[in-house]
């Protein structure tokens, strides 16, 4: 725990550049807060490997780091070619072909058998991400006859994305309910479901989780134009999204994906809910020791919208740089955070609140806004009320107390929380108060004079029972003769 923290969390992929219990160590001192695995790639074995390293890690850096299983989804790709790949030339006829196994310079073959009921004559078909663009010309039996707009190199197994969405293919996929089982053997904190159409897909993950025993939250990858549509409803069902902007931008176009962003992240957070951006941010550094401008204002971006979390993918799973990478979109966040606009009090405005704890967190909000409060200890169990507390931001770092591991990993995804590791050995609260104040002491977090915030429940270790928040003048020796004000 340190006096000088950064509010915006960092996930990073695992992958063959960070394969060993040393390179997973360097990645987490450089700042990582939550490792993803991608369950498109790899095996089980190789998952559960990176998993225990990354708890072993954790462990010997004193640290708490999540682990989120994201899950493949639908796999809604080409088949293979004769050479590998071959170069589509605009205007040039070319075949989808359902019987083809292997491709060549006039068809291939599709791992989506239910594409030719989904598409129609003219329809635009996007494969690579949209760097190759076909339509639609006319379905015969098998095979879905298509003229080539834009061209260039195909090469295997990519990907097939109908402009404006469409397709049928279910998120969750045989695969993806074995790959929840591991899931829940690996106590991943939580578990990212590609391709969701609705809240019914979200709901089907999170029963699945449950019957695995898991406690892992989810969070919807939104990549399709139905979940667009959607939004609320696959939101409300969820505990957060990502901005899962690479194949969202295939079916909305590019342009819109930036107004989209900022939307989603802000409809997350009035949600109460998180909300991750990915994507590209800092991929030149696959390659390059420096990021590109544009990725660094990328990265700043997402922080001004208020994300929780910005995510690394072939940038440390596959790139040359994975740990500096992560220092520099650490350095690029904590330089965007000095801009960002605490809250004022129109936000309070009309507000009701559902409970007893979260009106405790929004009056620890009021109370860090207009009081010079260096910081708010807020002690949880499940983490519901540092999560309230970080949904405004106040420009006060949340310290979440809990003897609660998988707490603590969890709201390593929470903006401007940091969380604690605070035994609960005994029921005095004052006790328990002045432990914490002692910790923020011996951190250099807060001296004699600063004030703080403490939220806490009664009775203490119970779930949902924050009721009561109090303001505390720091002395010489906490507690013992400070200033103390209940609310």
């Amino acid at each position: 725990m340190k006096g000088i923290t950064r509010a915006t969390k960092i996930v990073a992929t695992l992958g063959p550049a960070t394969d060993s219990p040393q390179k997973i160590e360097q990645l987490i001192s450089a700042g990582v807060d939550v490792v993803r695995l991608n369950f498109s790639h790899g095996t089980a074995k190789e998952h559960i490997q990176r998993a225990s390293w990354v708890h072993e890690a954790a462990h010997r850096l004193e640290r708490d780091v999540g682990v989120m299983v994201d899950l493949q989804g639908p796999k809604i790709r080409i088949g293979k070619f004769e050479n590998g790949q071959i170069e589509l030339v605009a205007g040039a006829e070319f075949i989808l072909d359902l019987d083809c196994n292997l491709g060549n310079q006039n068809r291939v073959g599709l791992d989506y058998r239910q594409l030719i009921d989904d598409v129609s004559d003219e329809d635009i078909l996007l494969l690579n991400d949209g760097h190759i663009v076909l339509q639609v010309e006319s379905l015969v039996n098998k095979e879905i006859f298509c003229k080539v707009i834009q061209g260039g190199i195909l090469s295997d197994k990519k990907g097939i994305n109908r402009q404006g969405g469409g397709l049928s293919a279910p998120a969750l996929t045989d695969k993806d309910i074995e790959d929840i089982s591991v899931a829940a053997s690996i106590e991943a904190d939580y578990v990212a479901v590609s391709f969701p159409k609705s809240a019914n897909d979200i709901f089907r993950a999170r029963q699945l989780l449950i019957k695995a025993s898991s406690k892992a939250w989810v969070i919807a990858k939104i990549e399709r134009v139905e979940a667009i549509r959607n939004l609320n409803e696959i939101l409300d069902a969820s505990h957060g999204l990502m901005v899962a902007r690479g194949d969202l931008a295939t079916e909305v176009g590019e342009a819109a994906v930036p107004a989209l962003q900022k939307r989603m992240i802000q409809l997350a957070r009035d949600k109460n809910k998180l909300a991750i951006t990915a994507t590209q941010m800092m991929e030149s550094m696959t390659q390059s020791p420096v990021p590109t401008r544009a990725e660094v204002s990328d990265v700043a971006n997402a922080v001004l919208d208020g994300t929780d979390a910005v995510m690394l993918s072939a940038e440390t799973a596959a790139g040359k740089y994975p740990a500096r990478t992560v220092s520099k979109m650490s350095e690029i966040c904590l330089e965007a955070e000095k801009f960002v606009e605490g809250i004022v009090d129109s936000h309070f405005l009309d507000r009701t609140f559902q409970s007893i704890d979260q009106s405790i967190a929004m009056a620890s909000l009021f109370v860090a806004l207009h009081l010079k409060i260096k910081a708010i200890a807020s002690f949880t169990q499940s983490g519901s009320t540092a999560l309230w507390i970080s949904r405004l931001n106040s420009g006060v770092p949340i310290y979440a107390m809990t003897p609660e591991d998988s707490t603590r990993r969890r709201m390593s995804l929470y903006r401007d929380v940091q969380p604690i590791f605070l035994p609960q050995e005994q029921n005095d609260r004052e006790e328990l108060i002045r432990i914490a104040e002692q910790k923020l002491v011996d951190a250099k977090i807060v001296t004699q004079g600063d004030l703080i915030v403490v939220t806490i429940g009664e009775p203490l270790g119970q779930s949902g029972g924050t009721n009561t928040m109090k303001i505390v003048e720091i002395s010489a020796k906490p507690l013992g003769g400070s200033e103390q004000l209940r609310l």
